[in-house]
């Protein structure tokens, strides 16, 4: 008799999904609708603190999925739809309802151009996020290609956090607004590499990150207890920029080669 006749078969894996890590997402998609909501009704500084609130859980979802091992091809999907929202329509919408929408102001045309920067935003964040999920496992993983979403949002939103604090209306800062829109969107499409600030990428220890870099992080965290929203904006700006910088270096470390 076959010993193995009368032992159970293997149950069938389940179907469903992990709570904790797709839960977080859910909170960050909460974040950059309730980011909409607010903004749709004049409350702007809590609309930009819902998308970083929002930015926050998308740093620890995959966080959470990777130290609990429940890493699946249904949270990276939903990550990223919940990040077209959060980073991609939230920071879009949040910026028209401030300033965008008074281009119409200066006329017909000036208006199309208000809502057709926000759209070209949430155009350029799609894209984005479409390309990242298509060559994530093609790509070394201590740069971005392209500014990520989050930081896009962030620099969007602490914008007019700042502005908001200070009193400068958006109308005010229309043109403003509509440059640092439409830049914001073209850099994540771009092909400039971004620190990810992930380590370096290869061997056991490839997640350790430089001393120096610590202790950064531990100088930003006093500054955001000081003044979150220009702490944020002064970030979000030296990040953004350090894209194109990084690409200038390398084009004249080739020129003197």
């Amino acid at each position: 008799m076959d010993p193995n006749h009368n032992a159970t078969p293997p149950r069938p894996r389940g179907r469903g999904i992990y709570l904790l890590p797709n839960l977080l997402t859910t909170g960050g998609l909460f974040g950059g609708f309730f980011a909409i909501i607010a903004a749709s009704q004049g409350r702007f500084e809590t609309a930009c603190i819902a998308i970083f609130v929002a930015a926050v859980l998308d740093g620890l979802d995959g966080r959470v999925a990777r130290l609990t091992n429940t890493q699946s091809e249904f949270g990276v999907q939903y990550d990223s739809l919940a990040d077209l929202v959060s980073f991609g329509m939230a920071p879009a919408l949040v910026m028209y309802h401030w300033a965008l929408v008074g281009m119409k102001l200066d006329g017909v045309t000036a208006g199309k151009l208000g809502w057709l920067g926000a759209f070209l935003y949430a155009a350029c964040a799609a894209l984005r996020l479409a390309r990242f999920n298509s060559q994530v496992a093609h790509v070394d993983k201590r740069w971005f290609i392209g500014l990520a979403s989050p930081a896009a949002a962030g620099l969007m939103a602490s914008f007019v956090w700042t502005c908001n604090v200070f009193g400068w209306s958006g109308e005010e800062l229309r043109y403003v607004a509509l440059a640092l829109t439409v830049c914001a969107g073209l850099l994540m499409v771009s092909r400039l590499r971004y620190n990810s600030f992930k380590g370096s990428g290869t061997g056991p220890k490839s997640d350790r990150v430089p001393f120096f870099t610590l202790l950064i992080a531990v100088v930003v965290l006093i500054a955001l207890w000081i003044e979150p929203p220009v702490t944020l904006l002064v970030a979000a700006t030296l990040y953004a920029v350090s894209g194109p910088l990084l690409w200038f270096r390398r084009r004249r470390l080739d020129a003197v080669a």
